[in-house]
């Protein structure tokens, strides 16, 4: 099984003071995507500089051509899914169909109540989310589309001319429950995971494999309900959230031995932070793009 190699790359320096150069930069070290977080901000970054996601994918698309972008990932938090087909339609034409939309329930962090609304319970986020998706797939793959729902409604929402990519862009839903696994299993073209959160602190790289290997298989439980052959999902896993955290960048080795025990679990693709110095993120640049340059052919 092909591991294709992709990165993180916060939006937190401006365009033209290296912001360019670092999307560049990921298209020619090869990476197969290039995503970003779809925040209005986050955590120790807060008092920083911090950039909307889908205007730096709009300039990331300009600035390259192979290179696929996408959001790591979107919520309902603060989109609205009218509005949010529009710009993926959008961002999807000027990229000339290279955009995956990375989509999860969203969490209780600062975007939770930056539009000045209390934050949401875990099934208040999954109620929402179950009607956001099915929406958002709508008004992506057809031309107009009128619906009322309880959290989000649309009146004769015209998307002409859709997306570039048909039907419509491919969905990396992000979840774990099994209300989220429904929602992947029925409309994603491929499943995102961080892990399990409650390792990250005091549980071991062992113990780590072994929640995710449980994820999967709820992964594959969801597929079966839904007539659906698992195989048919990527599986991505987005690091620096296992009790690894940034030891899988030490070294070529160290990634290659990560890496490896991941895809035999069934991932496809895993996806690594751009370091970003005095950070969560920090790594030595260059053992970083070593890394890029030569694990994939070591992996196969």
């Amino acid at each position: 099984m092909t591991l294709r190699l992709s990165t993180v790359i916060l939006p937190v320096d401006r365009w033209h003071e290296g912001g360019r150069a670092r999307w560049q930069r990921a298209e020619d070290l090869g990476f197969h995507t290039a995503y970003t977080y779809d925040h209005l901000s986050w955590r120790s970054f807060r008092d920083g500089p911090w950039f909307g996601a889908l205007p730096t994918l709009t300039a990331a698309a300009t600035a390259t051509e192979r290179l696929r972008l996408g959001t790591l990932v979107t919520s309902p938090n603060f989109r609205h899914p009218v509005t949010l087909a529009k710009e993926l339609i959008s961002l999807d034409d000027v990229s000339g169909g290279r955009v995956t939309l990375g989509i999860g329930a969203g969490g209780s962090g600062f975007d939770a109540t930056a539009l000045g609304q209390d934050a949401w319970t875990p099934r208040e986020r999954a109620d929402r989310f179950g009607e956001f998706v099915p929406l958002l797939d709508r008004l992506l793959t057809e031309d107009a589309v009128s619906q009322r729902g309880d959290f989000y409604s649309a009146e004769e929402a015209r998307n002409i001319p859709g997306c570039v990519q048909r039907p419509r862009i491919p969905f990396a839903v992000a979840a774990t429950g099994p209300r989220g696994l429904r929602l992947a299993a029925r409309y994603g073209q491929a499943w995102v995971t961080t892990g399990d959160p409650k390792l990250y602190e005091t549980g071991t790289p062992e113990q780590s494999v072994e929640a995710l290997r449980g994820q999967v298989e709820k992964l594959g439980a969801a597929c079966a309900g839904e007539g659906r052959d698992v195989a048919d999902l990527d599986k991505i896993l987005l690091t620096g959230f296992t009790p690894d955290r940034t030891r899988p960048l030490d070294s070529v080795g160290a990634f290659v031995d990560f890496a490896g025990r991941h895809r035999e679990l069934g991932f496809t693709e895993i996806v690594v932070h751009w370091p970003i110095p005095d950070s969560d993120f920090a790594a030595d640049q260059g053992v970083f793009e070593k890394i890029a340059s030569e694990a994939p052919a070591q992996l196969g």
